[in-house]
């Protein structure tokens, strides 16, 4: 009897096991906090310009991958303050850009449209080192576990003074706080962090709101033919994309330096 009842419990956590979702797609809404400094005598528009945005994504995984994309059609918005012709225009990334990741082999692939340019980044995935918690929720029905991680990058900081655009590199220093799926065993999530827990990412925040991620919708189905690396001629490294994007930063303030010109700040 004993034994029989060894071999249900066995064979009912098998079944589990091979229950667990493996493939899918999920909605994500991104809420980005802006921040800008206009040093340029028009300070006060600072109080006029956006304080956040928001955004949704998609992301199709399966087969040990996963890709990234816009959800829906981005539209780039202008507007004129302050008078004297000075417009500010917020524009994010391009509606075509893609992220791919294959968490097998840690090969990152990434299509970025920059300036009506299109960027094909070779790159790969580095895991950031998590700390578990024994906190849980639940999110979109399934049981999630907190998990934490500190995230040191560099970012371009642009500020403009007295019509004169400076950016300088700076050590950003972040908390990152996300929450998997315990019963979806692939390594995805939003954005670039993939191949990061042992579960699929359905919230996460980084550096206390700056940037958070949050699963809209969740489905078993995914167009697993559609999961595969970006191609093109042209190929960059991640060092190699910043400098072009930052000499195209330059070429365009020198193109709308002056009275109308525009300025770009872009999350």
């Amino acid at each position: 009897m004993k034994k029989i009842l060894v071999a249900g419990c066995a064979l009912f956590a098998m079944t589990i096991i091979q229950a667990q979702q493996k493939e899918g797609t999920v909605i994500y809404e991104r809420t980005t906090q802006i921040q800008i400094r206009i040093n340029d005598g028009h300070e006060g528009m600072e109080n006029m310009l956006p304080k956040q945005r928001k955004d949704n994504f998609e992301l199709i995984f399966g087969n040990n991958q996963s890709l990234w994309k816009q959800a829906e059609k981005e539209q780039e918005g202008t507007e004129d303050f302050g008078g004297g012709g000075v417009q500010i225009r917020m524009i994010g990334g391009g509606t075509d850009d893609v992220l791919y990741n294959n968490l097998e082999t840690k090969v990152r692939v990434e299509q970025r449209d920059m300036f009506e340019k299109k960027f094909i980044i070779d790159d790969s995935i580095r895991p950031l080192k998590w700390k578990m918690t024994a906190e849980t929720k639940t999110i979109l029905g399934h049981t999630c576990m907190k998990a934490t991680a500190t995230q040191t990058s560099i970012r371009t900081q642009m500020t403009m003074d007295n019509g004169k655009m400076e950016r300088k590199q700076v050590e950003d220093t972040s908390l990152i706080v996300a929450w998997f799926a315990t019963d979806i065993p692939v390594s995805a999530g939003p954005a670039e962090y993939q191949g990061q827990l042992p579960g699929l990412i359905l919230e996460m925040d980084v550096a206390n709101g700056r940037q958070v991620f949050k699963a809209l919708e969740i489905s078993s189905k995914a167009d697993i033919a559609s999961i595969k690396a970006p191609t093109g001629k042209k190929r960059y490294t991640r060092e190699e994309y910043r400098k072009e994007v930052d000499k195209m930063i330059d070429e365009m303030q020198r193109n709308n330096s002056g009275p109308g010109r525009v300025m770009r700040f872009s999350n």
